[in-house]
């Protein structure tokens, strides 16, 4: 019974369904929050979602800040301009506004303002979170605008550390948001490209969380709901933004997958990550590219879990007949078979591969792939991504 033993963790209070962004004033007032400072990325800064969202603060007579200098792939320097504000602005918490990106800095926000160590001292590994302030750490409301990372519901964030060239996982406990306002009318204005990116992100956290090895059967059950959920609403998202209760299951799933994946990742995350990081690649649409690949790589160990899953689904023919979903959901989004389809002018020689795949087997994600991933695995992937394998 010693292989059962496990430690598992769930999420925040949701306040889910259209409409809730109006209860803004009256969360920050249950959490405590007076003066906050409103994250968002610069894109969605230009929209009408978010002026809108700020008339609320200022009906209700709350100060706030407002920053929004985050790239897509967050780095170093976003965040130390975020803390600068936050500091000259005496602000007491953070309302984190956005898609991941926009939700990993704010939560990075509040959590470093008032740290004396640089952020790299609490990445995730082994016990390093101990070594913050835990008293220092200002509170999050988590507010977001896709469905696609979940971060929303997550006690880390992810930050590219700009020297070299690496994503890097920051975590602690009380990065978690206090509460999150899940409103599925906040994603009608989403592109279809951002809607397939953040919902292929959705997909492969719940499918590489139900695939990571491990005894974590409330995270595989909450994974394969997840993964019915991204093949039935979101191809209808992507042809109709306004269809309401598609963005909302849509929405649901986002919040799943990084419920589930405190079980593990895999493969497609660390290809994905050093992928970004050296090319700004939209991180759900590289997961998009490289799943199909990973699913065939992974299949003598995962084969019979993924013929339940596709059972669960709906989806006849075992493991061949959810490889074939994956592909069909590809096609509908767009998403392209290859990451020259992804990359303009893509040139990658032998050397930047390698780069690539000793970047991978080092990535937290790389450990919960079902098979060890060596730098020879990484390379075949890699390949077998570039239309070389």
């Amino acid at each position: 019974m010693s292989k059962l033993a496990a430690k598992w963790n769930y999420p925040t209070t949701v306040r889910f369904g259209a409409g809730r962004i109006a209860e803004l004033p009256e969360v920050l007032e249950a959490v405590g929050i007076k003066k906050p400072l409103f994250v968002t990325d610069p894109g969605l800064a230009k929209l009408p979602v978010v002026p809108k969202t700020l008339k609320l603060l200022d009906d209700a007579k709350i100060p706030y800040g407002v920053f929004s200098e985050v790239r897509p792939n967050p780095v170093e320097s976003n965040l130390e301009a975020g803390v600068a504000v936050y500091l000259k602005g005496k602000h007491d918490g953070v309302i984190a506004f956005g898609g991941g990106s926009a939700l990993d800095l704010g939560k990075l926000i509040a959590f470093q303002a008032k740290q004396t160590r640089p952020v790299w001292d609490f990445e995730d590994v082994g016990d390093w979170w101990t070594r913050a302030d835990a008293d220092k750490i200002a509170p999050i409301i988590a507010i977001p605008t896709t469905a696609g990372t979940g971060s929303e519901v997550g006690r880390a964030a992810v930050i590219t550390h700009e020297a070299t060239h690496t994503k890097k996982v920051i975590f602690h406990p009380k990065m978690m948001p206090a509460i999150v306002i899940a409103d599925p009318e906040l994603s009608v204005g989403m592109p279809p490209f951002i809607t397939a990116g953040t919902g292929m992100d959705a997909l492969a956290h719940c499918l590489e969380a139900y695939c990571a090895p491990g005894y974590h059967p409330l995270a595989d059950g909450i994974a394969v709901e997840g993964i019915r959920l991204v093949f039935e609403n979101l191809p209808k998202a992507f042809a109709n933004g306004k269809d309401i209760t598609a963005r909302a299951n849509m929405m649901s799933a986002a919040a799943m997958g990084a419920t589930a994946f405190q079980k593990g990742l895999g493969a497609i995350h660390s290809l994905s990550h050093p992928v970004g990081a050296l090319y700004d690649t939209h991180h759900g649409m590289t997961n998009a590219v490289f799943m199909p690949y990973v699913l065939a790589f992974n299949r003598e160990v995962i084969e019979e879990r993924i013929a339940r899953l596709a059972a669960y689904c709906g989806i006849k023919g075992g493991f061949d007949g959810f490889s074939k979903a994956v592909l069909k959901l590809r096609k509908e989004l767009k998403v392209p078979n290859t990451l020259q389809g992804l990359i303009k002018d893509l040139h990658m020689d032998n050397k930047r591969k390698a780069l690539i795949a000793d970047m991978a087997v080092v990535d937290p994600t790389a450990g919960g792939n079902p098979i060890k991933l060596t730098k020879k695995g990484a390379l075949s992937l890699l390949n077998a991504s570039l239309g070389e394998g």
